[in-house]
């Protein structure tokens, strides 16, 4: 079968040849004709396969016949990242480079004033994210009113990232009556959901088996330990011949400190990830594309429609936590029918994911054994109890407080006596010296112990001991005033209590204030018997 075959027009065909295709894809023969007559499709493919060619080249002959509009564009295309995006508008302006249709791409990172001039000029299909389309529509800049075809590319990718409820209000912006196209190379149960919101009597195109990977990739596993992961890689890189390769890291900050790593080492590596600004994504993809960049790597912003070609090797530094990721992963090599290899480091726990791989595969992944560096599985699950262990030790440690540091010195202060009383043990040959008879009833340790314990005491602990009764007897004896209380009078204890209070009001330390004043009687309130001269009022009566 060829492209003359599937019903394109001529000007699409000549650019097809001008790319240098000459026979389509399984999935391009199969969906090409469908969109074609209209109607919705839901296609799965392994990656590598064409899709996009699927949907691009019948949607440029069926808008070819029409006008485009001011802010109403004609047909949308959502993709789930900028570099998927940008990949599907550079393959638009090459399948339509001899129709007069014209495109804007819509995606973050990029500044808003040069996307609106373009869509106030007018465009015929709308490549975007979701969430920069949601941005100009909420400005009033973009009118989906219009739109005729609506293309859902890479759909689970977009429920994994959470793009849900996007797609739900973009979906609500668009007219009833259009045709809609799902792709993907996985197909979940909650996309098909999805699917069964927006399709209309969808026709269903699997061309191979959901998740499947190509038979052109050669698939291995190396089993190795954490911190030999980086040295590991380096020496497989080593030993392959890497053209050009994408190694993949679950967390952005892991993409960063490899790459700097292997720059160190003398590998020619870059890093790209989401984190990063658009401008330096886009040059860095463009210098890996055009072999600038020999090792890309990455997070999963690029596991999804990335294309590069000749690409000869893909490394998963960390095994992916999700399974459908790795098919995608892999996907980057092995394409348009070429041979590829992609390695996995498996260490630690990542046995469990690696199992969930193999399920959604169906097939088991065969160990290499890189010399020098052959752990088995038990090692790595040795490997990651001890790091549990370790772990959970340093935060019995944090978590101590002052109740462990508070054992520790009563068992040294316990030590110290021991090592004090041991001389006298060790001695017991030697004749005894004479015996204090105060030091007999009384211990010096335990004088020190009694010591040490009051100065633990705070202040006011002490003051109010103090005060209290020291035994029984002094509990049964008739409590005795003092002899300035004794027989004073009134104005004596009063004129007594106001010089105290100016003391007190002069002193500054306020505990000691606190405690001065808990020693004596409770100040007089008021002015008791003597009234001052100038608040008496002579009566009425008597004058």
């Amino acid at each position: 079968m060829d492209f003359e075959s599937l019903g394109l027009s001529e000007p699409v065909l000549k650019a097809v040849a001008d790319a240098g295709y000459t026979t389509p894809t399984p999935i391009q023969a199969q969906a090409i004709p469908i969109v074609l007559m209209g109607r919705d499709v839901l296609g799965t493919a392994q990656t590598g396969t064409g899709k996009t060619a699927g949907f691009t080249l019948p949607l440029i002959d069926i808008l070819a016949g029409g006008r485009a509009r001011a802010r109403m564009p004609r047909a949308l295309i959502l993709e789930p990242t900028r570099e998927l995006a940008d990949q599907v508008a550079q393959s638009f302006d090459k399948y339509g480079k001899n129709s007069p249709l014209s495109m804007a791409l819509l995606i973050g990172g990029v500044n808003y004033t040069e996307q609106e001039k373009l869509l106030d000029r007018g465009v015929d299909v709308l490549i975007a994210t979701p969430g920069r389309l949601i941005d100009h529509f909420e400005r009033g800049k973009v009118m989906l009113t219009g739109v005729q075809i609506f293309v859902i590319d890479e759909a689970d990718r977009m429920l994994d990232m959470g793009f849900m409820p996007d797609i739900e209000r973009i979906g609500k912006m668009l007219p009833p009556l259009r045709q809609t196209l799902f792709f993907s190379a996985t197909m979940a149960a909650d996309m098909r959901k999805l699917a069964d919101k927006f399709l209309s009597n969808p026709k269903e195109i699997e061309v191979a088996r959901q998740a499947t990977t190509a038979e052109s990739i050669a698939q291995f596993q190396i089993q190795v330990s954490h911190r030999l992961k980086r040295e590991a890689l380096r020496t497989l890189i080593r030993n392959e011949d890497v053209k050009n390769a994408i190694i993949f890291c679950n967390r952005k900050r892991d993409v960063d400190i490899l790459a700097k790593s292997l720059v160190r080492h003398g590998f020619d590596a870059a890093a790209l990830h989401g984190d990063m600004d658009q401008s330096a994504r886009t040059a860095t993809l463009e210098k890996f594309k055009k072999g600038e960049i020999g090792i890309l790597v990455a997070s999963d912003v690029a596991a999804r429609g990335l294309d590069v070609q000749g690409l000869t090797h893909v490394f998963n530094f960390d095994v992916p936590t999700h399974p459908e990721d790795y098919v995608h992963r892999i996907g980057r090599t092995g394409r348009a029918g070429m041979n590829g290899r992609a390695f996995t480091l498996v260490a630690g726990e990542d046995g469990k994911y690696l199992q969930q791989i193999t399920r959604l595969i169906q097939r088991d992944i065969p160990v290499m054994e890189l010399q020098g560096f052959a752990h088995e599985e038990g090692d790595a699950a040795a490997t990651a109890a001890d790091e549990r262990a370790e772990r959970g030790d340093r935060k019995e440690g944090r978590g101590r407080g002052r109740g462990g540091r508070g054992r520790d010195r009563d068992g040294d202060r316990k030590r110290s006596q021991n090592r004090t009383r041991e001389p006298q043990a060790s001695d017991a040959s030697m004749e005894p010296a004479a015996a204090d008879p105060a030091s007999a009833e009384q211990p010096l340790v335990e004088a020190v112990e009694v010591a040490s314990q009051d100065e633990r005491k705070p202040r006011r602990d002490r003051s109010r001991r103090d005060r209290q009764p020291q035994d029984r007897q002094s509990q049964d004896r008739p409590r005795q005033e003092r002899p300035e209380q004794q027989d004073q009078p009134r104005e004596a204890r009063r004129e007594r209590n106001e010089n105290r209070d100016r003391n007190d009001r002069g002193a500054n330390n306020d505990r000691g204030r606190r405690d001065h004043r808990e020693d004596r009687e409770p100040p007089v309130i008021g002015m008791g018997d003597h009234v001052p001269e100038f608040l008496l009022r002579p009566s009425r009566r008597a004058s």
